[in-house]
């Protein structure tokens, strides 16, 4: 890759704005080819003073010693600080899920003490992958959005700069740099994994704009998902509750969204499922003249008190004690 392209690259992210000159980032380091290259184009950007990084060994794979050895030279190459965490798998439950979410929990811990962003190197490729992922997994038009360039502290500038996967590899490879290759990631084992190597090579065929159409919608859904969050803000006026009277004459599709963030602010949690129930929510009230409650799943249950819709926790259910005999 020559200069010139080198600096074309760069440029898409100076211009994401995502990275600045002397902005503290914690950059989440795998070793693979996109950390690598967003760790290096975070250097570049924001100086060596300004980075560290935060490489997780979740002991899952007989490589992932050398991982971390990599990521520590890697760090003491670009003069960038490294911290190292290791960790135990659960023997039960979604590993992925508890990889990520240990990842995510230990770099905003870092980023919150240093206040810092924490920059996850996700590219427009991954962003097709989840889209896809999402839409066969869960219905609703939350998941045709995709992942967000920027949440909080944590930001995604290879996302919002477009880079794909083939461009990260051509960074590295135009720096010098090598990265480290899970081999898990091109196996059929995950959901991922299939979408990479069976779904996204069928869909090409199909048409050859699959990767930047797929892209356009997500963008285009999120920039309607800000109007209807307007929407909702209007209808429920600041407040937790709202009656079924004024639920029931708002349009079926604002008053399935009315639902929802009443259940996901009551759980702090993803409740997609309270919209699917709405039509059971009105018929609450109409069926019990007092109070009235609704498990509707996603740890979330509806309570309509004298006709008012109101969300909270569903309680634990207590364990049965064992039987004897």
């Amino acid at each position: 890759m020559s200069d010139e392209q080198t600096e074309a690259l760069l440029e898409r992210v100076r211009a994401g704005a995502l990275l600045e000159p002397r902005q503290r980032v914690v950059v989440l380091l795998s070793g693979g080819q996109d950390s690598v290259a967003l760790l290096d184009i975070a250097v570049l950007l924001c100086g060596e003073q300004s980075v560290s990084a935060l490489h997780v060994n979740y002991g899952l794979r007989d490589a992932a010693i050398d991982d971390e050895k990599y990521c520590a030279e890697l760090c003491q190459r670009l003069g960038v600080e490294l911290q190292v965490e290791r960790a135990s798998a659960p023997r039960q439950g979604n590993l992925q899920a508890w990889a990520r979410d240990l990842r995510y929990g230990l770099g905003a811990q870092i980023a919150d003490a240093t206040d810092a962003s924490l920059a996850a190197g996700h590219t427009a490729s991954d962003q097709v992958e989840t889209v896809l992922y999402r839409l066969a997994a869960s219905p609703g038009r939350r998941s045709l959005v995709g992942m967000p360039d920027q949440r909080g502290r944590l930001i995604r500038p290879l996302l919002r700069a477009r880079f794909t996967r083939d461009e990260t590899a051509q960074w590295c490879l135009g720096r010098g740099l090598e990265w480290r290759e899970d081999v898990s990631n091109e196996t059929a084992a995950y959901a991922r994994g299939r979408i990479r190597g069976q779904v996204l090579p069928a869909l090409r065929t199909v048409h050859p704009a699959t990767d930047e159409n797929i892209l356009q919608s997500a963008e285009l859904l999120r920039d309607e998902a800000e109007v209807l969050e307007i929407v909702v803000d209007t209808a429920l006026a600041g407040n937790d509750r709202i009656s079924i009277d004024h639920l029931a004459a708002l349009p079926a599709a604002v008053a399935r969204l009315v639902a929802r963030r009443l259940a996901e602010e009551a759980t702090g949690a993803f409740c997609p499922q309270a919209a699917s129930r709405l039509d059971e929510l009105l018929t609450l009230s109409r069926t019990n003249a007092g109070s009235a409650a609704l498990d509707v799943g996603g740890g979330a249950r509806a309570v309509v008190d004298h006709g008012v819709l109101r969300f909270e926790r569903s309680p634990r259910r207590a364990s049965l004690p064992p039987v004897e005999g």
